[in-house]
């Protein structure tokens, strides 16, 4: 627990850890009150690629949680990162919503429906059969696949969840052979960014989250604190099964604030 008082940056999740769908998880604004009251930075860091920085920025906004630009760092952002530095000139068929378009745009990425050198596969909540077959087509004719996330459900209220990006790669998968590279969490590639940016060492970074094969896995990937959080995705007896450890467990956020 000492350990908290020495982290300079926290990662934070969003879905399932700040909120559920347009509800505030109680405790949540305390928490980020707490933050800046102890001039402690914070970045939301979530991999739910669906929607766009605009978009989160609008939402936390209506949550009344204190948020910029600087604030907010998803899986679509990383993954235009990515393909501008690591994936220069090629172009991409995307499986995804308009917003990922759009941020996709904003990275100069090259947006194609036909010979695409990248199938990239985000969580698609406008998707439709279309998209998955001429997805196929494409990866079955050597397109290299690539995916913003590898979160399998999306939490929702009421404890149910929504089919996420992974559940998509999994069809494609059956169906062509090939699996894809994600992006997002687990893969440390969002952290690694971050920690140059801030030029931190990784003792004093931490994230929270409330899933453990992506969000605990990147921080154990990362070698950074990993702080799981029993409010989204994972269930006390989840932490007795998984082989991804968290360094901490609290039931939410706002069990947190005590040991700051």
């Amino acid at each position: 627990m000492k350990r908290l008082k020495d982290v300079q940056l926290f990662l934070l999740d969003m879905d399932g850890t700040i909120y559920l769908e347009n509800e505030l998880i109680p405790g949540a604004t305390e928490f980020i009150s707490r933050l800046i009251k102890q001039n402690k930075k914070y970045v939301f860091l979530t991999n739910n690629s669906s929607v766009n920085k605009n978009d989160y920025l609008e939402k936390l906004k209506i949550l009344q949680i204190p948020c910029t630009e600087e604030n907010i760092f998803s899986s679509g952002m990383a993954t235009g990162i990515f393909l501008s530095k690591l994936r220069k000139g090629k172009k991409v068929y995307l499986v995804g919503t308009k917003a990922l378009h759009i941020e996709l745009m904003n990275y100069g990425i090259e947006l194609v429906e036909d010979n695409p050198d990248i199938v990239l596969v985000g969580f698609d909540r406008e998707l439709n059969y279309t998209k998955l077959e001429k997805a196929c087509y494409f990866l079955d004719h050597g397109a290299e696949f690539i995916a913003t996330n590898a979160d399998f459900l999306y939490p929702i209220k009421e404890g149910r969840f929504l089919p996420d990006c992974a559940s998509i790669c999994f069809m494609l998968t059956k169906a062509t052979g090939k699996e894809p590279y994600f992006i997002g969490k687990p893969n440390r590639y969002m952290i690694d960014l971050l920690k140059e940016k801030y030029n931190l060492k990784a003792d004093k970074i931490a994230i929270i989250g409330d899933r453990l094969y992506t969000d605990i896995a990147s921080g154990i990937n990362a070698k950074i604190i990993s702080i799981c959080v029993l409010s989204g995705e994972t269930g006390v007896g989840d932490l007795e099964e998984t082989p991804f450890k968290p360094d901490l467990v609290f039931p939410s956020v706002k069990e947190i604030i005590q040991f700051m």
